[in-house]
């Protein structure tokens, strides 16, 4: 597998006024979180955002949050900043444009939310062009792969830990499978040390 750490290429050029980075906070970092809410990992991430005090945003597919709705609304009651994931998690490269949209509007329908980032991080020009009329489109920064079975936790914190900058919108994963869970912590405790804040993806302008 090829991995590549930061933002998927060519979005830059692609997708110019989605959110990469967020630039203007400093030292501050933007945690996010896709694919939940999870009954196994989410619980165990908000309790550790809580004990250090951390806000965060999160991702999440329509079709778990009507799984989930007291765990979704303990994500909202907490501080974080919910974001649309879309309703069934769709690869937008393998389904038509009005399915895939639609499917988009739904899971906004059900989050209330005008953040969306695509699944897999992948999105048709056409699907962009339609969705950034009413909403705001969502990458990253920093994806440690903490998904990827086959990629060690420790491995997945190495990638993390050291290519962490001022203004990275990081992408991680509440799902059960996840390796964020072992190292999600350690990593904060490291990050606070380093003299590094967390923000929301909403807190500062989106422009980055």
């Amino acid at each position: 597998m090829i991995r590549n750490y930061r933002r998927p290429f060519p979005a830059g050029i692609i997708y110019p006024d989605a959110i990469y980075s967020i630039k203007g906070g400093g030292r501050r970092l933007y945690l996010t979180f896709d694919d939940g809410p999870d009954p196994v990992s989410t619980p165990r991430i908000l309790d550790i955002l809580a004990a250090r005090d951390v806000r965060a945003t999160f991702f999440c597919t329509g079709s778990r949050v009507i799984a989930a709705p007291g765990l979704f609304a303990r994500i909202a009651a907490e501080g974080h900043t919910i974001g649309n994931h879309g309703f069934s998690h769709l690869n937008g490269l393998k389904t038509p444009i009005r399915t895939y949209c639609a499917d988009v509007f739904r899971g906004r329908d059900i989050t209330c939310s005008n953040l969306f980032r695509p699944p897999y991080g992948r999105l048709r020009v056409r699907q962009y062009r339609i969705l950034e009329r009413t909403m705001q489109i969502v990458f990253w920064d920093l994806m440690p792969y903490d998904f990827d079975q086959t990629l060690p936790a420790p491995e997945s914190y190495g990638i993390l830990a050291s290519r962490i900058r001022p203004g990275s919108v990081i992408v991680l994963h509440d799902r059960e499978t996840s390796s964020a869970m072992q190292y999600l912590d350690r990593f904060l405790e490291k990050a606070i040390s380093e003299d590094y804040s967390f923000g929301r993806v909403d807190d500062y302008s989106p422009r980055g």
